[in-house]
């Protein structure tokens, strides 16, 4: 495992970060305690030391879950985790009022049995409540000693680009990680934040980074996923049909058959070809994975390994760039084949 410093901060959190989402979730392929905790454990064992989660993870049941595996092993972990979304039936039980955050804070931290959150994060914008509220609810958490560092997710750019100049003026603590989708199959952010991440010293800490396993290469051009294949795409609800849809194009076909050559280059699997793409962006700090399973979790581990030339990059970055008019284009195609379906 390699450490990559966190946006501008002194912190060093390990390439490849652990995600929870599913773990303890009341699903068909989700992971149960007994087994997160082994993946946890053979995560650290591997050098790991980034671990995220968040408060509506599984309704919260995920934050237990790390906590509990985590008891004795505290000082060894960068603990990430967020707020915003409800985590009650009350009318302030969600949202990013002061409020809201400490009430969460403290919820969180109980669940997780612990003193301190490393990394808490605004899950998502909250159009109710001044920016400057909850910027100034995370500063107090952190001059407290309830929060070491403080992160964004999901802002859009204006948003992002906003809190940091209020943290400025003000001169609270700033957000020093930033978490978006992105992958081979999801480039949108590359436009504004990469940029703007790397000006503005915040660490990128991509989610999705396998496109919802599309990229593993488990599956098939034109041949819908069945619950044979095992994986997301092939044992979601009935919305994630349309998931398949998004991903079935052309240019994504074109991603895999890049990924193919690269993989036989290097000896690697389609995952570890896509993990290393995106290590390969200097403002990436830490990827986040999605692992179900420690052999998901042990071939993702592999990716931190792989150094590629700009030849490979050059290829992957060729097959995975959106043509023009993008999504905008491939929306009106998307209605169209649905239409006629």
């Amino acid at each position: 495992m390699k450490y990559r410093r966190l946006g501008n901060s002194g912190l060093l959190v390990s390439d490849l970060a652990l995600g929870t989402m599913i773990f303890g979730e009341q699903k068909e392929r989700s992971t149960p305690a007994d087994e997160a905790e082994r993946i946890i454990h053979r995560y650290l064992d591997a050098g790991g030391n980034h671990i995220d989660t968040a408060n509506v993870y599984a309704g919260g049941r995920s934050e237990e879950i790390v906590g509990a595996a985590l008891r004795n092993h505290r000082d060894k972990v960068v603990l990430a985790t967020k707020v915003r979304f409800p985590m009650g039936e009350g009318v302030n039980d969600g949202g990013l009022s002061r409020h809201h955050i400490f009430n969460s804070v403290e919820a969180s931290l109980k669940r997780l049995q612990m003193d301190v959150i490393d990394l808490l994060y605004m899950h998502c914008w909250d159009p109710l409540t001044p920016i400057e509220e909850s910027l100034r609810a995370f500063d107090d958490l952190v001059t407290v000693g309830k929060v070491r560092y403080i992160g964004v997710s999901n802002f859009k750019a204006w948003q992002l680009m906003k809190a940091l100049g209020i943290s400025e003026q003000y001169k609270w603590a700033r957000f020093v990680a930033a978490q978006y989708q992105y992958s081979l199959v999801t480039r949108d952010i590359e436009k504004e934040y990469l940029d703007l991440c790397a000006s503005e010293g915040v660490g990128l800490t991509p989610w999705g980074p396998l496109g919802g396993g599309f990229l593993s290469g488990k599956y098939q051009q034109n041949k819908k996923p069945t619950q044979s294949v095992q994986g997301r795409l092939a044992t979601s609800p009935s919305h994630e049909e349309e998931a398949w849809e998004r991903r079935n194009i052309d240019q994504n076909w074109e991603i895999i058959a890049a990924l193919d050559e690269v993989a036989a280059k290097h000896n690697a699997t389609h995952s570890q070809i896509s993990l290393a793409w995106l290590l390969s962006r200097q403002v990436v700090a830490s990827i986040i994975l999605g692992v179900r399973t420690i052999e998901q979790l042990d071939d993702n581990l592999g990716a931190s390994a792989i150094e590629l030339n700009a030849e490979d990059i050059a290829l992957l970055d060729q097959a995975s760039e959106k043509p023009e008019g993008y999504p905008y284009r491939f929306m009106k195609n998307y209605g169209q084949r649905h239409a006629e379906s």
